[in-house]
């Protein structure tokens, strides 16, 4: 078998030419042990329709695989050559001939140095999506943090707005004396709850 892997070949064709020879090898082989094997059933059954016949079936298997061994021999010689022939002559693409996903390489030839400097450029281009890839997930998740902080603000000049609101159904208009009512009744609701305890404390000790 060719040991050229003849990697231009496998991208047209999706398979090695040495795979295809190889599968071909097989099913000749194969075809020819059917074919031996048949001949010796038939020559059995002849020599069985034969009065006083004394060659044994042991003999005709040592026959076959002999005259097996033979075709083997000459199929292997033959099929050496058929696949050179074949491997250069009709699996092979030829040096001149450019697959439709490489005419660009026709049309716009570059040499080793300049294929270089292309990947360096697309590794820094690379580099360069991923920076700035994470500087707008990061402005994201600050965009979303002052969403968070603008709906916060919000429930807060709401409270405001139900404080002031307050303030006025106990006739204090302005904002800062409605803070002082809130102190002073949060005061008083501290008292009130400080006296329950001490009460509720030396009625147990009672």
């Amino acid at each position: 078998m060719s040991v050229d892997p003849m990697t231009y070949e496998a991208q047209f064709f999706g398979f090695t030419p040495q795979t295809c020879m190889l599968r071909i090898y097989i099913a000749f082989q194969d075809y020819l042990f059917e074919v031996m094997q048949a001949v010796e059933q038939v020559i059995l059954k002849k020599l069985g329709d034969l009065p006083g016949c004394e060659i044994s079936p042991v003999q005709v298997r040592k026959c076959t695989e002999k005259f097996l061994g033979f075709m083997k021999g000459r199929f292997d010689n033959l099929f050496g050559k058929m696949e050179q022939l074949f491997l250069q002559l009709i699996l092979r693409i030829p040096p001149n001939i450019l697959l439709p996903e490489d005419k660009p390489q026709e049309l716009h030839p570059c040499s080793e140095e300049e294929f270089r400097l292309l990947q360096e450029e697309i590794e820094q281009l690379q580099e360069k999506y991923k920076t700035e890839l994470g500087t707008k997930q990061a402005l994201l998740a600050e965009l979303e943090e002052q969403k968070i902080m603008q709906a916060q603000l919000k429930q807060t000049l709401v409270l405001f707005d139900e404080l002031e609101n307050a303030g006025r159904d106990h006739g204090t208009s302005d904002f800062r004396e409605s803070l002082v009512f809130l102190v002073q009744n949060s005061r008083k609701l501290q008292t009130i709850r400080d006296t329950v305890e001490r009460e509720g404390k030396r009625m147990k000790i009672l």
